[in-house]
């Protein structure tokens, strides 16, 4: 894929993740007030307990997807690929996405499982066109690629020391 692609599906997929972390919180805080509403309570667990662990866990999932959107505009204004951390929350995003499209067919319907699998597809087109290039990094010599000038260089510390390896005498024979 090109680079003009890559940059709108990486905007688009922050814009649709940060509406489903909007989505996610205000569908558990709906859920939360009406298991409080109703006293609810699920295998003897205190219905207060259950509508508080309920407001967490939208919280936490709706952090978790704020913080991906934000790995992603990073990615889109500097369009480079994102750090380790930032290409892991992404890879868990998206199995997360996976599994709740596989469990989301049979509960809600196709069409909430079309919409899953489009916001995996960018995450997954994302990961796939900002992925790190193969032996560009050297971690002795910084970002530089290794090539044949890295060789000539070592050849001119030999002549600057004026020993040559192949001939250096062993310190254990001397």
């Amino acid at each position: 894929m090109g680079v003009v692609a890559r940059r709108p599906v990486a905007w688009v997929a922050a814009i649709v993740l940060l509406c489903e972390a909007v989505g996610i919180v205000f569908v558990n805080g709906v859920l939360a007030t009406v298991v409080d509403n109703q006293h609810m309570s699920l295998g003897g667990v205190d219905p207060a307990a259950m509508s508080t662990g309920t407001w967490v866990m939208g919280g936490v999932f709706g952090l978790g997807l704020v913080l991906c959107a934000a790995v992603l505009v990073r990615t889109a204004v500097r369009d480079r690929g994102p750090g380790r951390p930032g290409r892991f929350a992404l890879i868990a995003c998206a199995v997360v996405h996976a599994v709740l499209g596989a469990v989301t067919v049979g509960l809600v319907g196709w069409t909430a499982f079309a919409f899953l699998m489009v916001v995996l597809g960018m995450l997954v087109l994302i990961l796939l066109a900002y992925e790190p290039e193969r032996g560009s990094r050297d971690p002795e010599r910084g970002s530089r690629d290794r090539d044949e000038d890295d060789e000539d260089d070592e050849d001119d510390e030999d002549k600057d020391t004026g020993t040559d390896p192949a001939r250096a005498e062993d310190p254990a024979a001397a």
